[in-house]
């Protein structure tokens, strides 16, 4: 059977596992439950499996039996081209939820109150499961190790961080050489389309939280007080200001003020207001930049109206940079995989300005990071509900072949790396 019809095979088990994800989902670093569902399907499947000290992350490492040459398998001392050492690739998938209350309908919808798998994270688990066990079937023709990453913790809570920390870049005994991650949409792109970008796919994503005080008083009479709400007002708008007049627009700025908030009566001026903003770049040259020009913008409006503000910058996730060679080579796969299926596949014309943890692994090592459509084929995916979205909708028939692509990333670069 070739990988595809394999993966489909599995259709009723990524079903069965996607669904069971859905019903139950998890938030942050703490997925008791999904950890519990990961490990019973990787069960009695061969691999080498660790938990997380600091999170209930799943590592586990698939020894490969294929010949290397000379008469020596890949679970003795294979090679991997001039280094001598034994091929290793990295496949990730998230596995965490949003606090979203999910309102799509669907027969397997959340049964968690205020929580929902609205990013697809359910899909990236169940294909990294799927791609997991046809790996395992094909041990004899793999030539060399795969490291699964199952992450907890991609939304907001850094978890990428936390298990290269710990050590899933070397799980295998040394340095992966590359590394793959997927993520789905829910919008965007044909059904069942893959996307890739090489070099900036994704932006870096900060944190900017500020706090205005002034002196309270009546509402009128605003001079007898030191109104800290129109001086906020003023400060939203001063960053959108700044990001049209000292960044280029050819390397793009987005602050968006997400949160405002002061008072508690109509006719009471406060003493304090606030507003967090989240702010996206896509180059480190203008990330670096933003975290003074944001400050000295801000203090000196404050400053010019007598009032004083306190400006938090805080960095979060840094750019997603794929690797040149490494993305073309996953470009390859998906044109090896489904060469009989015109349009699956487009390249990005720019980067997209969500943000992404897998950011911290291909900083360490190179790889690529894919896109895959689950809109529904009867969907317009212009008019489809985006990721995070309560409304957000994912086709459980993309599975397979998203287990399947991630199998063959990992048969095919363990492969070029033993020279075969």
């Amino acid at each position: 059977m070739d990988l595809i019809a394999e993966a489909k095979s599995l259709q009723g088990s990524l079903v069965e596992w996607r669904h069971a994800l859905h019903k139950e989902p998890e938030i942050g670093l703490d997925l008791p439950r999904t950890q519990e569902k990961v490990l019973a399907a990787i069960d009695g499947l061969g691999f080498e499996v660790s938990t997380g000290a600091d999170t209930t992350s799943v590592t586990a490492v698939l020894r490969g039996a294929a010949d290397n040459g000379g008469g020596r398998s890949s679970s003795s001392a294979g090679r991997a081209g001039a280094s001598g050492a034994r091929p290793a690739v990295l496949l990730r998938a998230d596995m965490d939820a949003l606090p979203v209350q999910e309102r799509t309908g669907v027969d397997f919808t959340s049964r968690i109150d205020g929580a929902m798998h609205a990013c697809g994270h359910d899909l990236h688990t169940s294909m990294l499961l799927g791609a997991a066990t046809l790996l395992a079937d094909n041990r004899h023709r793999l030539a060399g190790d795969v490291v699964f990453m199952f992450q907890p913790g991609e939304e907001g809570y850094d978890g990428a961080s936390v298990m290269v920390r710990e050590g899933v870049l070397d799980a295998a005994g040394r340095r992966v050489d590359a590394a793959f991650g997927m993520h789905v949409f829910s919008s965007m792109a044909p059904h069942g389309q893959f996307l890739t970008r090489p070099g900036v796919m994704m932006s870096a994503s900060d944190g900017l939280f500020v706090t205005v005080r002034g002196a309270g008083g009546h509402g009128s009479a605003p001079h007898a007080a030191k109104d800290p709400v129109t001086v906020a007002a003023e400060l939203v708008l001063a960053l959108q200001t700044m990001v049209t007049r000292q960044f280029d627009m050819f390397d793009p700025v987005v602050v968006t003020v997400g949160r405002l908030a002061a008072g508690t009566k109509r006719n009471v001026i406060p003493d304090v207001a606030e507003f967090d903003a989240t702010i996206r770049t896509f180059s480190d040259a203008h990330r670096e930049r933003m975290q003074t020009a944001i400050p000295r913008l801000l203090e000196g409006i404050a400053h010019a109206h007598g009032l004083d503000v306190e400006v938090r910058y805080e960095a979060e996730y840094p750019l997603t940079v794929t690797d040149q060679a490494e993305t073309e080579f996953a470009e390859s796969a998906i044109a090896e995989l489904f060469s009989q299926a015109g349009g699956r596949h487009a390249r990005l014309p720019q980067p997209l300005s969500g943000s992404e943890d897998f950011s911290r692994v291909l900083a360490e090592v190179p790889g690529s990071f894919i896109g895959l459509s689950a809109v529904p084929a009867a969907a317009d995916p212009a008019t489809s509900a985006f990721n995070h979205s309560p409304f957000a909708t994912f086709d459980d028939a993309v599975l397979a072949d998203g287990a399947a692509l991630y199998a063959q990333l990992a048969l095919a670069k363990t492969a070029q790396l033993a020279g075969r």
